[in-house]
């Protein structure tokens, strides 16, 4: 399994920067949303996705780990402008089985970045894997999409691995972790991490 990269990055498009349109709605995603807003965030997704997701993928997330999953909308007319999503699973490959938080994909749409809507989308999923005693979240992220690696290290993660050619368009990537807890003596947490935790490659 392999995340989207986190859609922060630069484009000819995002040279088109909009102001954002009054305070934008922050909403956890609810199954009652898929018809409205499914649609939506294949779009903007797949705009910045280094491989193409089929529907089952988003459904695997939206369904099982929905309330993870938030979205942020224009208040003028419910659009989408953002939408973060994650799951959370025990994992137990090479240590103590840990409560592992995973941030399978980030977008915002390219005329709105650089408003601090993806840190507020990623603190949002942060703190509800946090509140469900979470040990750690990790991610992938392409080592050429600079301003994604800039935000979440500003929040915090750290680099555990680069992974080589990992994306299907040959890029490399590098896999982030964050530690919400402290590890144990016995190395309950391991920062090497293995490959198996990325979400369909």
């Amino acid at each position: 399994m392999a995340a989207a990269a986190p859609s922060t990055r630069g484009d000819a498009e995002s040279a088109r920067k909009e102001e954002l349109p009054g305070e934008l709605n922050y909403i956890q995603y609810q199954h009652s949303l898929e018809a409205q807003y499914l649609p939506a965030i294949r779009a903007l997704i797949s705009k910045d996705l280094s491989e193409p997701y089929s529907i089952y993928v988003y459904r695997y997330f939206l369904y099982q780990w929905g309330h993870l999953c938030y979205m942020a909308l224009n208040p003028t007319d419910s659009s989408l402008i953002g939408v973060v999503v994650c799951k959370l699973e025990m994992h137990s490959s090479h240590s103590a089985p840990t409560l592992r938080g995973y941030i399978a994909m980030l977008a915002v749409s390219a005329a709105y970045r650089g408003h601090g809507v993806a840190t507020a989308l990623v603190k949002m999923a942060i703190d509800a894997m946090a509140k469900r005693n979470a040990d750690e979240i990790v991610l992938e992220t392409e080592e050429t999409n600079i301003p994604a690696m800039r935000l979440y290290e500003r929040l915090g993660f750290l680099r555990s691995k680069k992974l080589h050619r990992y994306y299907l368009n040959g890029n490399s990537a590098y896999r982030l972790v964050l530690l919400l807890k402290s590890p144990d003596s016995d190395g309950a947490t391991d920062l090497g991490l293995d490959e198996d935790d990325s979400a369909l490659r």
